[in-house]
């Protein structure tokens, strides 16, 4: 016997008891986007791997360590994308979307590739939805961005989460902070984990991302960023936070939030629920003036976010949350004898060329057995076809959750199939 291959580590399969609540989710986050006015953009799965290390940066845990990277039959190195907004950046530049009226509008849904430990809700192959605005530095468009991710998580019912917020700051004001940070934290080298004291090296921000406890501790008395804005970045902040607050939006400040990537500048966000534990973050992400000029474009500003599908559905599990079911079929077809069996597969292709859901045996069930597979699949109808339906090109049809019967000609039966059991109940109160 073969040896039995699984999926790799951190990956999963999406079953088809699984698609449907995935599909809700995403016609959801389809419907929210399109109202904010962003349109779909679908890039390769794998780009060129410099722009992730001159767009994401060489010094983040991302390029250092999780990413996907190969050499193709050219000599080239190509990376599977770890995440979207520098291949949105990148899509942005190479269409020549500059000529076009600011602010250029994505939205997306990707599968990325990160090799991290997977965790519960936390794959190596996942899926985020995100939206990318390019060419505003408006901080009215940073709060929209906020706004856009707080009007799916609403209405899709996920009300437990808590938005943080932060500023980056700019070229201008971070240079002097990250040198006071670093000097603060070659003080406190010997407190600080082996990668804590290479990103002190490489790029001290980059500490706040870790989860080491001792490191958390210590930063606890680090410098804080918000202190070393210059004014414009801090009355940008200010004007977000006015904005989010005409929106109704409640946020706290958290001086640590730097994300993961390089290419954040002045705002920073992101979205937690508490019944995620440690790995609380749903979405999130920021704004990124530079990261456009950084992968050869010109200077244009942009702000965005990703937030993770499996992320989403597992709060939406612990919160409580009911998915909407999927929609039942219409009919199960039952043919009652050998010889009815054609007329059921084509009484069956009849209602599917209409668009109607329609389930049919294939395995030479008795009418007993089919009638428990009707009654299984959660169909409205049973369509049920005998040697007496045949004879008068009739259908029986049973209403599944009444047990009433009627004997309709083949087209009325059709008719009350496609029309459906509400439609029906419809008529009866006019």
């Amino acid at each position: 016997m073969a040896e039995k291959l699984t999926a790799p580590k951190g990956t999963y399969d999406i079953l088809p008891e699984d698609q449907p609540r995935r599909r809700w989710l995403a016609d959801k986050a389809a419907d929210v986007f399109q109202r904010y006015g962003y349109g779909r953009l679908d890039t390769p799965m794998f780009e060129e791997t410099r722009l992730f290390t001159r767009g994401v940066g060489e010094s983040t845990d991302i390029v250092r360590k999780e990413m996907y990277t190969f050499q193709d039959l050219g000599g080239r190195s190509m990376t599977l994308r770890p995440e979207g907004t520098a291949p949105a950046a990148r899509a942005y530049v190479e269409h020549g979307f500059k000529t076009k009226p600011q602010p250029v509008k994505f939205w997306y849904h990707w599968a990325m590739f990160r090799y991290e430990s997977p965790q519960s809700g936390r794959y190596r192959q996942h899926y985020q939805f995100g939206i990318e605005a390019f060419g505003s530095d408006s901080p009215a468009l940073d709060a929209e961005a906020i706004g856009v991710l707080a009007t799916l998580y609403r209405e899709i019912g996920l009300s437990r989460v808590e938005l943080r917020l932060n500023s980056m700051g700019c070229r201008e004001c971070r240079p002097g902070y990250v040198e006071n940070l670093r000097r603060f934290l070659e003080e406190h080298g010997s407190e600080l984990c082996a990668d804590c004291r290479e990103r002190t090296a490489l790029n001290p921000l980059r500490t706040f991302d870790c989860k080491v406890e001792g490191c958390r501790q210590v930063l606890t008395a680090a410098p804080r960023l918000p202190d070393s804005l210059c004014p414009a970045c801090k009355d940008h902040h200010d004007t977000v936070k006015a904005y989010l607050a005409l929106q109704g939006i409640h946020y706290l400040e958290d001086h640590t939030l730097v994300r993961g990537m390089d290419y954040y500048t002045r705002t920073t966000f992101e979205f937690q629920s508490p019944v995620l534990g440690a790995q609380s973050g749903v979405g999130g992400g920021g704004r990124y003036d530079n990261l456009v000029e950084s992968i050869g474009g010109t200077d244009v500003p942009g702000v965005g976010f990703g937030t993770g599908v499996e992320r989403i559905l597992l709060a939406l599990e612990r919160s409580g949350v009911e998915v909407p079911e999927p929609p039942r079929p219409a009919a199960y077809v039952v043919a009652v004898d050998e010889a009815s069996r054609s007329e059921a597969f084509r009484l069956a292709h009849e209602l599917r060329t209409t668009g109607t859901k329609v389930e049919l045996d294939y395995l030479g069930r008795s009418v007993k057995g089919q009638m428990k597979q009707a009654a299984g699949s959660r169909a409205h109808y049973a369509a049920i076809l005998g040697e007496q339906e045949l004879a008068e090109g009739s259908v029986t049809v049973r209403d599944m959750s009444t047990g009433a019967e009627e004997r309709l000609l083949w087209e009325q039966a059709k008719a009350k199939i496609v029309s459906g059991p509400d439609a029906a109940r419809g008529d009866d109160d006019l």
